[in-house]
């Protein structure tokens, strides 16, 4: 079993930053690649950033590419989304989720674990 907390997430404006966290309890952490996805209200859970079991291999969706950075420190169990020039439409609630069983990273299938999600709300 594995226990994921979010948090860092809040109210900014257009253009600001934030970073997210995710920290792991329970299961080896550092085993299994791990992603970010978000829902905004009314749409569907969408894949943002996912991040290999060694931090060697990142993945981005098309819209965050080039403003947010995934990244892991497998000695505190934890792994970060670096969201920087943040627009409106990056409003969401942002979820982590460890990916436990094969399959490609930019879908939800092969995640297990999610979170409970934290809040990213961006004003224009």
């Amino acid at each position: 079993q594995v226990q994921l907390v979010e948090s860092g997430g809040g109210l900014v404006q257009a253009g600001g930053s934030l970073r997210l966290s995710c920290a792991a309890s329970g299961r080896a952490f550092s085993s299994y690649g791990m992603g970010w996805f978000r829902q905004a209200p009314g749409k569907e859970r969408a894949f943002v950033a996912a991040i290999s079991w060694s931090g060697d291999t990142t993945y981005y969706a098309n819209s965050v590419k080039g403003r947010f950075t995934i990244s892991r420190d497998n000695a505190k169990n934890t792994v970060y989304l670096q969201m920087n020039s943040l627009k409106p439409e990056d409003t969401a609630v942002y979820f982590c989720a460890v990916k436990y069983n094969t399959g490609s990273y930019y879908y939800s299938d092969p995640y297990a674990y999610w979170g409970q999600g934290t809040q990213v709300t961006v004003s224009s």
